[in-house]
C-alpha cells in the first residue's frame, strides 16, 4: 500500500483566510503531547507585537475547520486575545493530515523522541505504512525509524522519569538491553544519581548484563554439580548393594579438572 503523501502544488499559491479561533478543532492526530507553558507565554506576546507571521494550516470539515498544522499558534493566539487567525485551507483525508502534522513537528523539532515515535507507531498501524514508507516519507533512513519505534517498549513510568531527568535518546535506547522494567528503573535512578553520560551509561549497563551473565553460567554449574553428584552418590550406592549381597565389587573414582571417571570391578567367579 502506498503511503506517499500527495500535497497541492499550489499550496503557496492558495489565498490566505482570517478563520475565527472558535471555528477551528484540534488535530485529532496532533502527534505533540506536551507544550511548554513558558514557550506559548513568549508566543503569545511576539503574536501581539508582530501578529502571526506564518498562517496556520486547516481543512474544512462540515460546518468547522480542522487543524492540520500551527496547534502551538493557535494556542498562543488564543492566549494573546485574538479572535481570529491567518489561515491556509487545504483540500486533504484524515490520513494525510495525520502525516502532515507529524511532518511539520519534526521539521520544528517540536516533538520529544517518545511522542515522534507514538506518531511513527500510529501511522505505521492506522493509517497501514511500513516503516520503509515512513522513513521515505519523513526523509529518514529505515534505521531510524526503527530505533524510533523500539522506544516504545519502555513504560509509562520510564519515559517519564527520562524526560523529567533530561535524558537523551540514547539513554533510553541503552536501556532496552535490559528486559526487566523494575531493573530498567533501578538502573535509570543509578545513572541519574551518577550523572553519567551516554558512553558511561552504556558501559555501566554493559557492566551490569556481563555480571548477570557471569551469575547464570554460574548458577547453571551448580545445577551440573547438584545433579553429577547426585549420579556419583547412585554409582556408590549400586556398588555398596552388590557387596551387601555378597558379590566383591570393587570401585575407584579419578576426579579431573573437566571430568569424573568411575571405574567399577565386578568379578565373574564368586567364592562361596
Amino acid at each position: 500500500m502506498s503511503a506517499i503523501l500527495t500535497v497541492p502544488k499550489n499550496l503557496t499559491e492558495q489565498r490566505v483566510m482570517h478563520i475565527r479561533i472558535e471555528d477551528i478543532r484540534p488535530n485529532p492526530h496532533q502527534p505533540r503531547i506536551f507544550f511548554q507553558p513558558e514557550e506559548l507565554r513568549a508566543l503569545s506576546d511576539s503574536i501581539r507585537q508582530n501578529g502571526i507571521l506564518q498562517p496556520l494550516t486547516v481543512r474544512q470539515c462540515g460546518d468547522y475547520y480542522e487543524l492540520i498544522a500551527g496547534e502551538r499558534r493557535l494556542r498562543a493566539a488564543r492566549i494573546a486575545g485574538l479572535r481570529c487567525v491567518p489561515c491556509i485551507v487545504m483540500e486533504i483525508n484524515d490520513r494525510n493530515s495525520a502525516i502532515l502534522a507529524l511532518v511539520e513537528n519534526i521539521q520544528r523539532q517540536d516533538l520529544n523522541y517518545f511522542e515522534e515515535a507514538a506518531a511513527l507507531e500510529k501511522l505505521i498501524t492506522y493509517y497501514g505504512m511500513t516503516q520503509e514508507d515512513a522513513a521515505v516519507q519523513l526523509g529518514r533512513a529505515q534505521s531510524t525509524v526503527a530505533n524510533k519505534l523500539r522506544l516504545l517498549r519502555l513504560t509509562e513510568k520510564e519515559k517519564n522519569y527520562i524526560l523529567e531527568n533530561q535524558l537523551t535518546e540514547r539513554h533510553a535506547r541503552a536501556l532496552l538491553k535490559i528486559a526487566n522494567p523494575e531493573e530498567r528503573m533501578a538502573v535509570l535512578e543509578k545513572i541519574t544519581k551518577l550523572g553519567l553520560n551516554v558512553e558511561k551509561t552504556e558501559q555501566f549497563i554493559e557492566e551490569k548484563l556481563n555480571h548477570a551473565r557471569e551469575q547464570e553460567n554460574f548458577r547453571k554449574r551448580s545445577v551440573l554439580f547438584r545433579d553429577v553428584r547426585l549420579f556419583t552418590n547412585t554409582i556408590q550406592k549400586a556398588v555398596e548393594t552388590m557387596q551387601a549381597a555378597g558379590i566383591s565389587a570393587e570401585s575407584q573414582k579419578m576426579q579431573f579438572s573437566d571430568y569424573i571417571e568411575y571405574r567399577i570391578r565386578i568379578p565373574l567367579n564368586q567364592k562361596n
